[in-house]
């Protein structure tokens, strides 16, 4: 561990950052939150969050290399290797994955938590998705909790608290609030794109909105801009999943950093709005325009 990191790690009381909508910029953060906040002695580290809300590439950012018992793509690994390692009583691995929303359709919840105590009594971790399902019969917390929603929330619970449902509570009501954003940041490139302009290839977040950066000032009516994505909005055209890079709007392809965050039709964005002038930043020479969603 680097020099001055430990205390960062002991004394963490809550960190928190925009949740990325790109699938690499996801990938990145779990890698940045695995540098400032993973010790290495952690063995149960809990995430919480809703189906697609992204836990899947936070944790291959965390810990590359370790393969998920199952992900989006499907099962990956049949027996759950932590339960059929419990039952040897030899834990052949250092980290294992459970997804136990998924692992409720092959066991019961008294298993998984007897399969974890035994592993983390072997000194080995478990990596655990939807923690707030399993906590009850695990009967301790996490040492570190990270939840996923609109942001992502890093906390090193105490005694005191937080407990996992804490953290969903936050993250549930919020994820919302970052497909909608996710939902009209595509939109705005896609009208971009009709307008006869290049969509930026650079994307930054704000809370309920995103922003596009640009390196050279463009030529844009906001105006019409904002009017055809709103076309879109009131158009109620399907949105939906097509492969990893790629979502369909109305049964159209277009390509997609983050295909599986969005909403389920255009129509369920709601209050979007840009804001009508392009900000210069003179640390990224970059001009930057802004676009907002919900009240």
């Amino acid at each position: 561990m680097r020099p001055g990191l430990y205390d960062a790690v002991v004394n963490l009381d809550q960190a928190v950052y925009f949740a990325p909508r790109g699938r690499s910029r996801l990938m990145q953060l779990g890698d940045l939150i695995a540098q400032r906040y993973l010790n290495p002695e952690d063995r149960v580290v809990g995430l919480v969050g809703d189906a697609g809300a992204g836990k899947s590439l936070l944790i291959r950012g965390m810990i590359p290399g370790l393969v998920l018992t199952n992900d989006d793509d499907g099962i990956n690994i049949r027996p759950l290797p932590v339960l059929s390692d419990a039952e040897t009583g030899f834990f052949d691995t250092h980290t294992y994955h459970v997804d136990v929303r998924f692992e409720m359709a092959f066991c019961q919840i008294w298993e998984m938590a007897h399969a974890v105590r035994k592993a983390i009594a072997q000194g080995r971790r478990v990596i655990i998705e939807h923690f707030d399902i399993l906590y009850p019969a695990l009967e301790f917390n996490a040492e570190i909790l990270i939840g996923i929603g609109e942001e992502v929330v890093v906390r090193r619970p105490g005694l005191f608290g937080p407990d996992p449902e804490d953290i969903k509570q936050r993250v549930y009501e919020s994820l919302v609030y970052r497909k909608m954003a996710h939902s009209a940041e595509d939109l705005t490139s896609i009208v971009l794109t009709e307008m006869g302009f290049q969509p930026p290839q650079i994307h930054s977040d704000v809370k309920r909105g995103f922003v596009l950066e640009f390196r050279e000032r463009p030529d844009i009516d906001l105006d019409e801009l904002e009017n055809g994505v709103h076309k879109y909005i009131d158009s109620d055209m399907p949105i939906s999943y097509y492969d990893d890079h790629h979502i369909t709007i109305g049964g159209e392809k277009f390509y997609c950093s983050g295909p599986r965050l969005h909403m389920p039709s255009t129509a369920a964005v709601e209050g979007f709005r840009l804001i009508k002038e392009f900000r210069y930043s003179p640390l990224s020479q970059t001009f930057l325009l802004a676009g907002l969603i919900g009240g």
